[in-house]
């Protein structure tokens, strides 16, 4: 046992490390005072509390809740409702805040699920890492790519498929572009925000006209146009569009020729 924790008065601490998608590193503490260790600062607001931590050499998943509440200063309720904090790798410890050199031991690891509010205080689920060993071993076949453009699987190259430019007015979930482009090249593709209240937040293109894209859902944040936007091309995960367009057949995740179950159905000789 570390020898601190086994004084009569402990010094103990819990502490959060939190690595946003976005590339922010963020640290709180259940300490009243901020802590430095490692070169990341832990604040002591807002408080971070964990619910009661299992942890046990079987295989089975580590999950936990973990609440606060919402502070201007850390974390605000709009980073929250944009998402900024879903998916956002977690590390728990603890440390001996009386000692300015210990670093924190690690108790647990994993990724916030999705972020729940109410009110002033919000609470997520904290996933571990062996959650991913209930994943399928093999994925399902598809008629369709399995892969994301540009992914390992796809290995398109996506340099000189990015776009920068603006988005001069937004209707709805519809964006319209500064330019024109070519039509249906950014469907299943990706819009990330440059400018305004979601700078940094990627999403998803359901089609597109030329001149406009289409989100999944309206913004949720008040956008004062116009403002700098990255768009990457998208690909339908047709085998066609993979040959045709992209010239990636050999790299094709799809079985589009594969018999699907209507063959069992068949009558003999039908």
């Amino acid at each position: 046992m570390i020898e601190w924790l086994s004084r009569e008065v402990v010094t103990l601490a819990w502490t959060w490390r939190l690595a946003r998608r976005d590339g922010a590193v963020l640290g709180f503490t259940t300490h009243d005072c901020d802590l430095v260790r490692g070169g990341v600062l832990y604040r002591a607001a807002p408080g971070i509390m964990p619910s009661a931590v299992r942890l046990s050499a079987k295989l089975d998943a580590t999950t936990m809740d973990v609440g606060g509440a919402i502070s201007d200063a850390a974390i605000t309720a709009a980073d929250l409702d944009a998402g900024r904090w879903d998916g956002a790798l977690v590390t728990l410890g603890a440390l001996d805040w009386s000692d300015p050199g210990a670093l924190p031991i690690v108790i647990a690891a994993g990724s916030l699920g999705a972020v729940r509010r109410e009110g002033a205080a919000f609470t997520a689920e904290l996933a571990g890492f062996e959650a991913r060993l209930g994943d399928a071993v093999v994925p399902a076949t598809s008629p369709r790519c399995r892969a994301i453009l540009g992914d390992k699987a796809c290995r398109v190259d996506l340099a000189g498929r990015r776009w920068m430019t603006q988005a001069v007015a937004i209707d709805g979930a519809l964006v319209t572009l500064a330019e024109g482009f070519a039509v249906g090249r950014f469907a299943r593709g990706r819009l990330r925000w440059r400018d305004g209240p979601c700078a940094g937040l990627s999403e998803a293109i359901l089609g597109d006209d030329g001149a406009r894209v289409e989100l999944p859902a309206v913004p949720i944040a008040a956008m004062t146009l116009p403002l700098a936007v990255e768009l990457t091309e998208g690909c339908d995960g047709a085998l066609a569009t993979c040959s045709g367009r992209f010239g990636n057949a050999a790299n094709f995740r799809g079985e589009p020729y594969l018999p699907g179950n209507d063959l069992l159905t068949r009558y003999p000789g039908g």
